[in-house]
């Protein structure tokens, strides 16, 4: 069953990437009030951090799951895990927008100004970079999938544009482990 027509994909894809990326800066821009999110306690913004790393570990495994599975040819599972791949990457944007609206702004770097500038930083950086980069690319191979039967996805870019989402989302997902481990582990 098609969902989403071939011909509109791309445009879909592309006004969904605008609004997202659009709310995103905003939110770290500070362009957002706070009170633009509801109040929570302190030990819910507190926790965030920790949930969101354990969601990043999750969608590392499952993006490896999707992978694998759809190199054995088992479209069926890639489906799963891809679906529960992207719903964790939305289900961490969505606490990481909310915690940082909510406190006003991103949490300080504790540790020494050299870390900082040669470690954290360039890190920092390189996770946002590719968590944007992520973010069209996922829209289209998603909606591709949604737009074509499996076996006209084999006449799509469907598979070159999702290799190259779950390689970058990979990595994005292991500097986010890094930059909590960093923000909240060494320091």
């Amino acid at each position: 069953m098609e969902y989403v027509s071939r011909e509109r994909v791309r445009p879909i894809a592309a006004v969904l990437s605008v609004v997202s990326l659009a709310v995103v800066f905003a939110a770290a821009g500070g362009r957002l009030p706070q009170s633009a999110v509801p109040g929570a306690p302190e030990w819910v913004l507190t926790a965030i951090p920790h949930a969101n790393v354990a969601i990043s570990a999750t969608a590392i495994v499952t993006i490896t799951v999707g992978w694998r599975a759809i190199r054995r040819g088992d479209v069926a599972r890639h489906r799963a895990a891809m679906l529960a791949s992207f719903a964790l990457f939305v289900t961490f944007l969505t606490l990481y927008l909310y915690r940082l609206v909510a406190t006003g702004g991103p949490q300080p770097f504790p540790g020494p100004e050299v870390l900082y500038q040669f470690v954290y930083l360039p890190i920092l950086a390189i996770h946002i970079l590719l968590a944007v980069v992520c973010i069209p690319l996922l829209y289209y191979a998603l909606l591709l999938a949604f737009a074509c039967p499996v076996d006209g996805l084999r006449r799509t870019n469907h598979a070159r544009v999702g290799r190259l989402a779950a390689g970058l989302w990979l990595i994005s997902f292991s500097l986010g482990i890094v930059v909590y481990g960093l923000l909240h582990v060494a320091y």
